[in-house]
């Protein structure tokens, strides 16, 4: 029978659950982050941090170590202060990671024009986007909030006290501290990175983005000398944030600290207009005007 003679008909039989059409995106995504031997690299070089905390945590749990290796005079204490470095180390290591990443998850795409087909199949853009954050979800983990809760575990059953009970604020703020930071590392790459179609390009305008702000940032406050300028400086505004999280001690002086109302109010509004950027890049047809 020729061609034109079938009937073709709608699929009527039984469809995957949207979970599982997210998982494939995901999927393939995390094993496209993976392939490349910088990524291991990085993550390598991430866990290196992470044996210097955990000799840390074991000389001031051990007295006997302490007294062979450091002198009698140094003792320090694991606190929120502590957790607080170690927040800061991996999440800074995590930005490195997700600015190599998330190129690697968008850039491709755009460039081969492949969305069309990708939109083509029963997923939606919206369903494409979070299997992108999944997946940096999923590889920024083992970086961030994965090794600092081992840590934080690590030094509840080193402890002579009953220091775990009393500091689950500490466990509660690792874990949100570095939940938000991926959040708004994944969702800055994907917008940036379907903006940027050139993988080395998008890498450099994330890093761009975090810093020349901060640094515009710092100008308008020591011209002007007021506080409002840190609103720019990711760096500043982050740690101050983590600080309260963990309850930790404040750093900076009273007169330049910003309002948790205020930092949160700046994260959200870099947020919105990453996804208004998402939104528009990310689509099943792209117009070309001649």
């Amino acid at each position: 029978m020729s061609v034109y003679k079938h009937e073709y008909r709608a699929y009527t039989g039984r469809l995957t659950p949207l979970w599982a059409r997210l998982a494939v995106v995901a999927r393939y995504a995390v094993a496209e982050a993976w392939s490349s031997r910088i990524t291991v690299g990085l993550f390598t070089l991430s866990m290196l941090p992470v044996v210097v905390y955990l000799v840390g945590i074991y000389l001031a749990n051990n007295p006997l170590a302490r007294m062979l290796i450091m002198r009698r005079d140094s003792v320090f204490e694991i606190d929120a202060s502590y957790f607080l470095r170690v927040l800061e180390t991996q999440n800074w290591f995590a930005l490195v990671m997700a600015a190599w990443i998330a190129p690697r998850l968008v850039c491709p795409d755009l460039a081969n024009n492949a969305l069309p087909i990708l939109l083509s199949h029963p997923i939606s853009r919206l369903g494409y986007v979070l299997g992108k954050l999944t997946a940096l979800l999923v590889c920024l983990s083992p970086v961030t909030w994965m090794p600092c809760l081992l840590l934080f575990a690590y030094q509840g059953y080193s402890s002579a006290g009953p220091w775990f009970a009393g500091n689950l604020r500490i466990a509660a703020g690792l874990m949100a501290g570095s939940l938000l930071w991926i959040a708004l590392l994944s969702i800055l790459g994907l917008a940036l990175s379907s903006w940027v179609k050139w993988k080395v390009a998008a890498t450099g305008a994330i890093f761009a983005v975090v810093f020349v702000p901060a640094g515009i940032g710092g100008i308008i406050t020591g011209v002007l000398r007021t506080k409002w300028g840190f609103l720019l400086n990711v760096p500043v505004m982050m740690t101050q944030l983590w600080q309260r999280l963990l309850g930790g001690p404040e750093v900076m002086r009273a007169d330049l600290q910003l309002s948790s109302t205020a930092i949160l109010i700046v994260l959200s509004l870099a947020s919105g207009i990453c996804l208004m950027m998402l939104n528009a890049r990310i689509r099943g047809r792209e117009v070309v005007r001649g």
